[in-house]
């Protein structure tokens, strides 16, 4: 018994020891890199478990690499995987790029993709131009007449301006200055409307591609369409604006002017006041000069006459112009005392 014991321990230890080293060692794969003249070794595998690399992911690249007549390094691939790069979009775009006789290192297609770039897209944009519609931007002429245009750009992806270079955003903002230089320069909206490629031609030249990670290869017009007239709507708002501040001026000079014949009626009233006051104080003066003898009885009653005669030529006065209600001949005089 105890030798039988002893074997069948010594098979379950082996089959322990092979699931483990099939398990850590991807055989399969490494017979698939073999099979596809891929000279990677078991040790290397090994190491790649070591380093925590996921092996199929790196060997699967090399063998399409391989296959597609590109030679490259399995040391840069482990070190693009374990920078956080995507080594299956590298090669395709590496693959893509010898296809079409566009210029791309592993090196250069490395650091579009960490940059954060698809550099497959890229290299397929290189071979199919892109078409970038404009939002509708919005112009006006001089003669005050607003445009509505909108553009579609073409573009190219540039390569060697991937890294570092603008993006989408930027060339529709610098088309979309160019349409509002153009047409605010225009005499007349007649002129952009009759010639829209004047804007392409404008736009063009300003060489809007600079700096960025695209090049343009043609700018087309799709729609201009006209909008407001501008010009009047603002003569119009300054009219109105002028207007306002010439009320606001009249109600100002008004309040004066009210303000002014309220103190002169104020004025008037406290005059008035002192003269009614003054004149209550006639009779006393009077009566005071009776009793002392500074004004004598025959002094009093020339004073009554003449106030008498001077109420006369008053009426007299009146009768006389015209519209006048007082009776020709009447005459109205005070109370002889």
């Amino acid at each position: 018994m105890e030798p039988i014991f002893f074997f069948l321990v010594v098979v379950v230890v082996i089959i322990v020891l092979l699931w483990i080293f099939f398990s850590f060692v991807p055989i399969p794969l490494w017979i698939s890199a073999m099979a596809s003249g891929v000279n990677v070794s078991i040790t290397t595998l090994i190491g790649m478990k070591i380093r925590r690399i996921a092996p199929a992911r790196v060997v699967n690249p090399m063998i399409k690499a391989t296959k597609a007549g590109l030679n490259l390094e399995l040391s840069k691939m482990e070190a693009h995987y374990l920078a956080g790069g995507n080594i299956d979009r590298v090669i395709d775009s590496l693959i893509a790029a010898q296809s079409a006789n566009i210029p791309l290192e592993f090196d250069e297609a490395r650091a579009i993709d960490l940059a954060g770039r698809d550099v497959l897209q890229a290299v397929q944009m290189s071979v199919n131009p892109k078409v970038i519609e404009t939002p509708i931007v919005a112009a006006i002429a001089k003669n005050g007449i607003e445009l509505r245009a909108k553009a579609r750009v073409t573009v190219r992806a540039n390569i060697e301006r991937l890294v570092g270079g603008a993006g989408e955003e930027t060339i529709i903002a610098r088309v979309g200055e160019g349409i509002v230089t153009t047409v605010g320069s225009a005499e007349t909206h007649e002129i952009v409307l009759e010639n829209p490629d004047l804007i392409s031609r404008t736009v063009l030249s300003k060489g809007l591609d600079a700096g960025t990670a695209f090049e343009i290869l043609s700018i087309d017009i799709a729609d201009v369409d006209v909008g407001r007239n501008i010009g009047a709507q603002l003569q119009m708002d300054q009219a109105e604006a002028d207007r306002r501040i010439a009320q606001a001026r009249a109600e100002e000079r008004r309040a004066m002017a009210v303000a002014r014949e309220q103190e002169m009626k104020a004025a008037t009233q406290e005059m008035r006041a002192k003269v009614v006051e003054a004149e209550s104080e006639v009779p006393r003066a009077m009566a005071s000069a009776l009793r002392e003898g500074k004004l004598g009885v025959m002094d009093y009653y020339q004073l009554q006459n003449t106030i008498a005669d001077t109420d006369m030529r008053e009426s007299l006065s009146q009768a006389a112009r015209p519209g006048s209600t007082a009776e020709p001949g009447s005459v109205q005089s005070r109370p002889q005392g």
